[in-house]
């Protein structure tokens, strides 16, 4: 059986949007540039004619990534979040024990994940660590650098945007 794909509605949408774009737009994109090269004659030394036959294939392998995804997704009602403790679709305010500082990020399922953004996976070692943790509950978690420990500040539901 395959892995569900724990998405956010955010996620999801974002994905359904690209899928919708890629299908409608990026298509026909594609198969006019392929038409215009083709126009040109000989295809054998034509670079307009091999770079579109190469953006086709990446937009028709990201589509079959997408619909992959969406196939397997399972979408965390974020309103339903229970916030008595940490799960997937709780954004959590935490502090670093060591540097003493706060650190605030969404948990995610792994397809979301971004850490640039604050999205963490829930498989990740500190999302995996922090799952199910309480209120003023403090968290080791072991990495390669050592052992980190986090005490839970706050959990909240998404803020949707």
């Amino acid at each position: 059986m395959e892995k569900k794909n724990i998405l956010t509605y955010e996620g999801l949408k974002k994905y359904e949007d690209e899928l919708q774009d890629l299908k409608v737009n990026k298509r026909q994109e594609v198969a006019q540039k392929i038409k215009e090269a083709r126009e040109q004659g000989d295809l054998s030394e034509n670079a307009e004619y091999d770079a579109a036959k190469d953006e086709q294939r990446d937009i028709e392998a990201r589509i079959e990534v997408l619909e992959k995804i969406l196939k397997n997704a399972e979408v965390v009602v974020e309103e339903d979040v229970d916030t008595n403790k940490i799960s997937i679709g709780c954004n959590v305010k935490i502090r670093d024990l060591e540097l003493n500082e706060d650190l605030e990020y969404k948990i995610v399922g792994s397809q979301e994940a971004n850490s640039l953004k604050g999205k963490i996976s829930n498989e990740s070692p500190v999302g995996k660590a922090l799952l199910g943790a309480k209120k003023g509950q403090t968290v080791s978690v072991e990495t390669q650098a050592g052992v980190f420990k986090y005490k839970v500040l706050a959990i909240d539901k998404t803020k949707t945007e």
